[in-house]
Formats: structure tokens, C-alpha cells, sequence
């Protein structure tokens, strides 16, 4: 049987390839759109396709009245948390893969899937290179004592920092505490120039022109230095295998799982 999906942001950058893909495999069936701009369309037409006779709708609630197994989120950050917490109450899975969420957030997305009975899978990035340059972070951790992070995006992300670096850093705390020589506290001048603390890692948000999506992990030794960076370019297609895999391992999922690392390489 394929499984129903229902796509919140489903012409937006990431949202219309996932949409494209969910169209051409046999594992999936699209039964539900998401997108205020385009409400009242075919989504088929819409995405520049043939018309599939599927209306898109301009809110979740009235998406979600479709039969609908995994609810895939990427819409904007102020509207990803409204919309995970009412699919969890209608008992649907879902596949975080919008930015946005704090950690409080996520604890208690966790707790009422736990409750429910069904899974939800996060990822700051779905992209396989972006999930491989986290890990290896999160293993040079176990034997490198300091870092920092720098977070690229476009110019007009407004978010900050990404889910990615945000993910990363709490991720990075669970392996060690992060050997800041001089407390931020104790920093002279502006405080904020060292970037933002999460989970006891210093974050730097570069929004340009010229990036779309990019983060690296700083590692200091005395004398010697290693640089783990991914770099993406204009397309959203990295994200889409990704994407699909979580929403098949989700329908078997309890409660959180967050980075699809933990579905590619366990722990």
C-alpha cells in the first residue's frame, strides 16, 4: 500500500522537488497540499505538471480532513510547531523539515508523540553530504575539545541560526562540554561579537547573497586546526532523498527522532 502524504509548503523551495518526487513513486500517494498563495489550484499545474486533480488548500486544518499518514512540514519557522502539534493530535506522523524549533520545542513534540503512540522524524538538513559532515563533527568531538560553528544561508533567510547548526550544537553537547577558554561572560567589548550560545557552542550567522545553504565546524587544537564544511547549492533535489526516507521510517517511529543520522547510522 503507498502511503498517504500530505506536504505543508508544498510550492516552496524544498516543498515543490519533495512534491514532484511524491508524484513519481509508487511508494507514495500524494493526498494533501498545503500553500496559502496558491490555494484553490491543482497542484499538478502549479508544480508545472499535468493536472492531477488534487486542489491545494490555504491551511493545514482543512488538508488534514484528507486521509493523510505523514504530514510533511516545510513551511515557514513561525508556523512549523502550530502545525506539527495539530497533526499529532489528529494522530498523523510527521517529518520535520522546517527550521525554527528550540530544544523546549522539540522536548515537547517528543512528549505527545510518546503519548500518541506514533513518530515523528526532525532534521535540520535531509541532504546525505549535509547529514555526513554533521557526523563526522559529532566524531571529532569525542576527541577534539573545542569548536565554534559558522552558519551560512541566503540573504533572505530570516531565521537564525539554521535548524542545522542549531540541531548540530545541541547534538555536539551531548558528546562533551565545549572547552571555552574565556567565558563569554568574561568577554570584553561586545559580548554578542562571539556569536550566540547554544548548548554551550558559539554560533555565526552569515546571511549573504551568494550562499544558500552552508554551516562548518571549527575545531582549535595549539597549533592546528580542522575544518568540517558542507556547502549546497541553489537546488532543493539534496533534500528530497532524505525527505522520503523519513517518511517511510517514520510510520514505525515513537516518538522524536532528531537528524536523519540517527536513521542512517543509528544511536
Amino acid at each position: 500500500m503507498s502511503i498517504n502524504i500530505c506536504i505543508a509548503g508544498v510550492t516552496g523551495w524544498a516543498g515543490r522537488e519533495i512534491a514532484k518526487a511524491v508524484l513519481q513513486s509508487p511508494h507514495f500517494q500524494l493526498s494533501a497540499a498545503v500553500a496559502r498563495k496558491s490555494s484553490g489550484q491543482d497542484v499538478g499545474e502549479v508544480l508545472g505538471l499535468n493536472n492531477i486533480g488534487l486542489n491545494i488548500d490555504n491551511n493545514l486544518e482543512a488538508a488534514l480532513t484528507k486521509p493523510v499518514d505523514v504530514l510533511i512540514e516545510y513551511t515557514h519557522a513561525e508556523s512549523v510547531k502550530k502545525h506539527v502539534l495539530y497533526a499529532l493530535n489528529k494522530n498523523i506522523r510527521v517529518v520535520i523539515g522546517s527550521s525554527g524549533l528550540s530544544a523546549a520545542d522539540y522536548d515537547e513534540i517528543d512528549s505527545i508523540a510518546k503519548q500518541k503512540g506514533i513518530g515523528v522524524i526532525a532534521a535540520g538538513n535531509f541532504s546525505l553530504t549535509a547529514t555526513l559532515a554533521k557526523y563526522f563533527s559529532l566524531l571529532a568531538a569525542q576527541y577534539l575539545p573545542t569548536w565554534e560553528i559558522i552558519d551560512y544561508a541566503s540573504a533572505k533567510k530570516q531565521d537564525a541560526p539554521s535548524g542545522t547548526t542549531r540541531e548540530l550544537a545541541e547534538q555536539l553537547a551531548n558528546i562533551r562540554s565545549n572547552g571555552i577558554m574565556i567565558p563569554i561572560d568574561s568577554t570584553v567589548g561586545i559580548k554578542s561579537a562571539r556569536g550566540a550560545s547554544v548548548a554551550g557552542t558559539q554560533i555565526h550567522s552569515l546571511r549573504l547573497p551568494g550562499y544558500t545553504l552552508a554551516f562548518e565546524t571549527i575545531f582549535g587544537l595549539h597549533d592546528e586546526r580542522l575544518s568540517i564544511k558542507h556547502d549546497a547549492g541553489t537546488s532543493a533535489l539534496p533534500y528530497v532523498g532524505g525527505t522520503l526516507l523519513a517518511a517511510q521510517k517514520v510510520l514505525v517511529a515513537k516518538g522524536l527522532i532528531r537528524g536523519l543520522d540517527k536513521i542512517l547510522f543509528g544511536g
